[in-house]
């Protein structure tokens, strides 16, 4: 029998919680050859999510709650979540139940299947959002297959199963403002993926802001590619020849026809573009120097208030 562990990052989900529970008590009852062992990670609920979870009994797997002091993001919760596993699989799911709990089955048939596979992606084929939003997942897939790893799906993913070993090298390399998901990538272990259709949210009111996923794609690009670095350089480059360029062509033009003044202007403007790609520079620059800082405080990158062991009723 296989044990899976799943972890679950909740804010604010009150209405969604008690379908959850029943939702996971129906599958893991019946799924006879999976132990199931689910982790709530509350991040910073200000409702009664909390009450809910207490007081039900969770019916088929073994719970346990994990508190943070306050709000550390959806990726921290997942990251307390795998630090706080037993299972022999990993793997997550979201307490509005987009993504199918059939999923878990899905991934361990498949994880199985594939000899030595350490990791499944659940990749989702559609999706029920805005056009800026398609738009903004779209470009962000393209960048991350161009800069970070040409396997990165084309619709993204939000689900994934990792064996204790890929657990073991994450909770061995817990890092702030990055993508837990790019960083599972990146590592090269042997994986595949499986596909399934995104449901939309019935209840309550998603998360996941545009202020977050901007947030993301910065610190994707930041923590997992030099391109940004890169780009500015080669800018900088262009115009220091071509402001060398224009220099000569400058003292030729005083040489010859003695009119300096009528270059002045164009001298200002490109003064002026240079100190703004300085600026650019600059600030990109102090971003990468900005998360070697943050790294070396040894900040936390989330704090556990408490754990508290559910009421569970195993059948």
């Amino acid at each position: 029998m296989n044990k899976v562990s799943v972890i679950i990052p909740f804010l604010n989900e009150e209405e969604n919680i008690p379908v959850l529970m029943e939702t996971l008590s129906t599958f893991f009852t019946e799924a006879k050859d999976i132990q199931g062992e689910v982790i709530f990670v509350n991040d910073g609920s200000t409702d009664n999510s909390i009450k809910i979870l207490s007081e039900k009994k969770h019916i088929g797997y073994s719970s346990k709650l994990i508190n943070f002091s306050k709000n550390f993001g959806s990726h921290a919760a997942l990251r307390a979540g795998i630090l706080n596993s037993s299972g022999d699989y990993i793997t997550f799911t979201y307490a509005d139940l987009q993504d199918p709990i059939e999923l878990i089955r899905n991934m361990l048939v498949a994880i199985n299947k594939e000899q030595k596979a350490e990791v499944i992606w659940a990749s989702r084929t559609t999706t029920e959002n805005s056009f800026f939003e398609t738009a903004f997942s779209n470009t962000y897939a393209r960048l991350m297959r161009k800069y970070v790893s040409p396997l990165y799906p084309n619709k993204g993913f939000d689900i994934v199963m990792f064996s204790k070993k890929v657990a073991t090298l994450l909770n061995n390399n817990i890092e702030s403002n990055s993508s837990i998901f790019l960083q599972i990538l990146t590592f090269g272990f042997k994986h595949d993926f499986i596909f399934y259709n995104k449901q939309p949210r019935k209840k309550g009111k998603s998360k996941w802001t545009i202020s977050k996923k901007i947030k993301l794609f910065i610190d994707s690009f930041v923590a997992f590619s030099y391109a940004p670095i890169r780009f500015v350089t080669s800018i900088g480059i262009f115009l220091f020849i071509l402001g060398t360029l224009f220099s000569a062509y400058l003292m030729i033009r005083k040489i010859i026809y003695n009119d300096l003044e009528s270059g002045w202007p164009m001298l200002i403007s490109i003064l002026m573009l240079g100190f703004g790609i300085t600026n650019i520079s600059l600030g990109i620059i102090a971003e990468y120097l900005w998360r070697t800082l943050d790294s070396s405080r040894k900040r936390p990158v989330f704090i556990i208030d408490d754990i508290i062991e559910l009421e569970n009723e195993n059948l």
